[in-house]
């Protein structure tokens, strides 16, 4: 996980300028404990006085996912996007339908699956992604 004094070496070392946006962004997320919307991190940094537009916002998410910076959720009932820095360690979700609380999951149970359609199919997987929607404990509908 980046710390902040590093954000410019790793926006260098993707061969991305380092600007006042997207060093804010990363800091934001960094110190988050939970994935973050784009309007989330908007209104964290307007609260921060600064200045930054919403599709600043929009455009400097989407340079950092291209770039391996960060990753994407979403929910898929909601449309809504969440965003996190991207871990040294893969991970997968468990998300709340409800309150969308999310729980990282560590390691993956996909691994050996990955490898094994690797060989079936002689495609070359470079990544993938598991999301599981339900109920959190608190918000889990009574029998």
């Amino acid at each position: 996980m980046p710390v902040k004094d590093n954000y410019k070496d790793l926006l260098n070392f993707r061969n991305l300028k380092s600007t006042k946006q997207r060093n804010a962004i990363l800091e934001e997320l960094e110190s988050s404990v939970r994935p973050l919307t784009a309007e989330d991190l908007f209104l964290n940094l307007k609260e921060k006085n600064i200045s930054i537009s919403m599709s600043t916002v929009y455009r400097v998410l989407d340079t950092l996912v291209k770039n391996g910076i960060a990753q994407q959720t979403s929910l898929p009932q909601t449309n809504k996007a969440f965003y996190e820095l991207k871990q040294k360690e893969h991970h997968h979700h468990l998300i709340c339908i409800k309150c969308e609380k999310m729980l990282h999951l560590d390691g993956c149970p996909l691994n050996d699956y990955v490898k094994q359609l690797e060989k079936q199919s002689g495609f070359s997987i470079e990544g993938h992604t598991l999301e599981i929607y339900g109920y959190c404990d608190k918000c889990k509908p009574e029998d």
